[in-house]
């Protein structure tokens, strides 16, 4: 099962700074239930395409919703900023 995730790039300050694209409450509560199991302290392995890259990651649960996290090297190969609009693909990673 794949997710096309659309939004915004968003910060989190915390000891250091990260950023995220959040995904939306539907998704991330149907995500949560192909999930059950595989999480692992919360976190769900997955897969993301993103722009000519795919990237294996985990997807961090914030309230309601899952964090797709942005890591500095892909924002940097993809032009990536604070608020700018993005779409992604997300699968999750069963090999796991």
């Amino acid at each position: 099962m794949e997710w096309t995730v659309c939004g915004v790039v968003v910060e989190w300050r915390g000891p250091s700074p990260y950023f995220f694209l959040p995904m939306s409450v539907e998704d991330s509560a149907e995500l949560k239930i192909e999930a059950a199991g595989l999480e692992y302290w919360g976190q769900v392995a997955v897969l993301v395409e993103l722009g000519g890259a795919t990237i294996e990651t985990a997807l961090f649960p914030q309230g309601d919703r899952y964090m797709v996290p942005l890591r500095a090297a892909v924002r940097r190969a993809e032009g990536l900023e604070v608020g700018m609009e993005l779409t992604a693909t997300v699968r999750i990673r069963y090999d796991r």
